[in-house]
This record gives structure tokens, sequence and C-alpha cells, in this order.
């Protein structure tokens, strides 16, 4: 009969599919634009093709943890998806990572910074890109305690917030230090100035924040307007160029740990040419973001097809065994807890910013050496991670 190999060429051409959860509301929607627009280029210079068939990445909204389960969900049962990248905020991330597991789906977590993900609670199928809160604070920490010991926290009350202040906390305490006040504030806080006045009165050395995103941006706008931008430093982990661009240049303050910069010279020439293709295509500058977005979902394309397959078991192995070769480091998830080891740029504010995108000066790359890098990101002993198996 004819209809048999056409079938079978039917079901061959199916496209392949990829999930993609990076919020289309809410107060991180600045940043997760260009994480997913890094997400489309990665399949996009692939001519969206994968395994020698067609493939497409099916986005959806994350708009509170619960939402973005829901989604996770959808992407498995409805769309049959290969695997996941997303999760902007540690909660969003945390919620897809507890479906990936259940559901066996591969899924890298390209943005989130709290540690339960590839710690207490790790699994199999969850993989992480950006560096967990203690090993910004480990590289940012130092700098901050050179300018001075007496710290206050301005952290949010949600685990990234809170794992930055235990991490900065315990850094300072150990380190003669004093943490002369502490505020947490909600998500999506509208108005800082009763803590900035605070802030004034404890007449700190460095004010340590631990707020994402547009919170960011409206409290540094909000700390320039009651004349404190340059008279108490302000320093921040993990954070987002575009939280920094929706500050503007009158007002951008602070000492930053960033995971990337586009015109950072030690850029790799792939990573170069990733930045020149955003740029041709949006007209404007990549974020740290579009490469978190675009190395994520490179690292999950790149594992598919040494997989030579959408088996997600496979898939999960070649993960393990992916690596990208940065300058003189490599950056590979290890295999014990998932985490990709990479460096951190330590960023400040440039002082007069000409370039309407050009705001940081990048002052070290850190940790320096390989064996750094494994002592800052920490052994399989000092993890609270208890792998599971596939």
């Amino acid at each position: 009969s004819i209809a048999m190999p056409y079938t079978g060429n039917a079901a061959a051409a199916e496209p392949i599919k990829i999930g993609m959860i990076w919020a289309k509301t809410g107060s991180i929607v600045d940043q997760a634009e260009y994480l997913a627009q890094g997400g489309m280029l990665a399949l996009e210079q692939r001519n969206n093709m994968l395994l020698g068939r067609p493939a497409e990445i099916v986005w959806l909204d994350e708009p509170n943890p619960q939402g973005a389960q829901q989604s996770a969900e959808r992407l498995v049962g409805e769309h049959k998806v290969a695997g996941i990248v997303g999760g902007a905020l540690s909660s969003f991330a945390l919620a897809i990572s507890a479906v990936a597991k259940k559901s066996k789906t591969p899924f890298i977590a390209g943005n989130a910074a709290a540690g339960a993900l590839t710690g207490a609670s790790c699994n199999k199928y969850t993989f992480r890109l950006q560096p967990p809160v203690d090993v910004h604070t480990r590289v940012l920490a130092p700098y901050c305690a050179s300018i001075g010991k007496k710290w206050y926290m301005l952290t949010a009350s949600y685990a990234f917030g809170q794992d930055i202040k235990k991490s900065f906390t315990d850094y300072i305490n150990a380190n003669g230090g004093q943490v002369v006040g502490a505020d947490e504030v909600p998500v999506n806080t509208a108005d800082y100035s009763s803590f900035i006045l605070k802030i004034r009165a404890a007449k700190p050395d460095v004010v340590i924040g631990g707020i994402a995103a547009s919170d960011l941006t409206t409290f540094l706008k909000q700390w320039n307007e009651l004349g404190m931008r340059g008279k108490i430093p302000f320093a921040e982990i993990a954070v987002g160029n575009t939280d920094l661009w929706g500050v503007g240049p009158e007002a951008a303050d602070g000492l930053f740990t960033l995971t990337w910069y586009y015109k950072n010279p030690n850029n790799p020439p792939e990573e170069q040419a990733m930045a020149a293709a955003y740029e041709k295509k949006y007209g404007r500058p990549a974020a740290d973001k579009t490469w978190m977005g675009w190395m994520s979902m490179k690292a999950l394309l790149d594992s598919i097809e040494a997989a030579k397959s959408t088996d997600a078991a496979a898939i999960v192995n070649a993960l393990e065994g992916w690596s990208a070769k940065r300058g003189d480091i490599t950056a590979a998830y290890r295999p014990f807890d998932h985490q990709m080891t990479n460096r951190l740029l330590v960023a400040g504010i440039k002082p007069k910013i000409t370039d309407k995108w050009d705001y940081f000066d990048v002052k070290a790359e850190l940790p320096a050496t390989a064996a750094d890098i494994e002592k800052a990101f920490g052994s399989q002993a000092d993890s609270a991670c208890k792998m599971d198996s596939l």
C-alpha cells in the first residue's frame, strides 16, 4: 500500500518542539524579553532544524510560581516538548523544576540564583546556568568589605533575597564586620523612601541589595531622587543590564556581579558573533540576559544533537557531558549537582555614561583560575544536593 511510507514521512517531518518559559508579564518582564530573544536566536542559528527535522520553540508565560508550574505541565502534556528552558525568578524555576522531575523532562534554568535549585531541591532533570547566590557572594563580598565593614541589607522577601541576606551576613560576621540594619521588602514595592531614610540614619559603609529586576530600577531611581547617589556605595549580585538601563544614566549607581557583558573584550568569538547577530536583528546590544537565554538554549540544542535523540535520559546524559570553551576556562554542568561552573564579572557603573547602553566598567573576571572556580563553587562534599537517578 502507498499509505505506509507516507505515514512514516509525515511522522518524521513532525517538528521537534522545545519549551520556553519566560515571563511575559510582571516585574521581570524586561529581563525575560532578552532571555527569550537569546533562546530564539540559538535555534535560528541552526536554521530552526534539529536532528535533520524542523524544530520550533513554544514560549509560555510565568505570571507567578503557580503559573510557571502550569505552563511547564502544558508544555509536557499538550506540546510534548523535548526539553524546557526558563525560570526568570528563582521561585518560578523551582516550580518548573518540580514538573521536570515528575515528568522526566530536561530543564535548564537560565536565570535563577537561589541555592536550592542545585542544592537541596536538585534533581536529575534540572540544570542551572546562573551561579548560585553564595558563589556571587564569594566574588563580590571581598570588594564590599574593602570599602567598609558596616553593612546595611535591603533584600526581597523571597528565595533570592533571603539567600543574599544570609550569605552576605555570614560573610561580614566572619570577617570582623557587622550588619547595622536589615529590611526585607515585598516584590513590587512602589515606594522605598522609608527604607532609604532608615539607611541614611544607620550610616552604613555599604548597602547590600537583594532586590531584582524592576524593583531594583525603582529603588535606584528613588535613591538618586533622595540625594543618596554617590553618598553610600550600593552593591548587588546577579543584576541584569536591563535593570540599570531602566534607571537611566543620571541615576545609575553601584557595584555589581554580572554573568556577561557585550563590551567585554574577552568574550569568545562565538559569543561575539552571537552579540553581533542579536544587534543586527534587534537594533540594540545584547544584554547579559540575551547571552543567558542563548547559552541555556544552545546547551539544550547541542545536547539533543549529541544524543541523536529526543529521549529524555539520553539528553540528560549529553547535558552532563556538554561544555563550552570560554577563553582559558571551560564552562560545563557538574554531574553531581548540574550546576554550571563559570566565571563572573565584577562591574561598576562608569563615572560618566556617554553611550545609552554602555554603563559598566568591568573591574575583574573572577574566580581567576580553574582551581579558584572549583573552590568558589564548592565541592560535592559541600553540596546539599543528593542527586537521584534517571
